[in-house]
């Protein structure tokens, strides 16, 4: 399956971290997802019930980015993951996480983590 639908750098404000001071304010995370599906048939018919609705994606990881905190980054996006696959029918998904304002001693744009998992594992 090569057809995916992608959505690039949703953007949210949230309390995930480690350390209690992550907790304690609003930081930034910015999220990729990819739905791996079949588009022949909404491509074909041009109708929204024959593709997975994006606007339905975004809620899925909005409720998760504004969920209970995690301290990491790979339990966020395992979250997102298992949350899609549970309610949308993608053969595959693909998460990535991005925490910009991470402070790990030096500069650096953002700390990311990156999952894949799909309907057989």
């Amino acid at each position: 399956m090569t057809d995916r639908i992608i959505l690039t750098n949703l953007r949210f404000e949230a309390r995930h971290g480690v350390h209690d001071w992550e907790r304690a304010a609003d930081q930034p995370f910015e999220v990729d997802v990819e739905l791996w599906t079949d588009l022949a048939p909404a491509g074909s018919t041009d109708d929204l019930t024959r593709t997975i609705d994006y606007a339905q994606v975004y809620e899925v990881v909005a409720a998760v980015m504004a969920g209970p905190a995690h301290a990491l980054l790979e339990s966020i996006a395992s979250s997102i993951t298992t949350a899609l696959l549970a309610r949308f029918p993608a053969d595959a998904i693909v998460v990535r996480v991005r925490k910009p304002g991470v402070r790990l001693g030096g500069p650096l744009d953002h700390a990311a983590v990156e999952i894949t998992r799909s309907r057989a594992t």
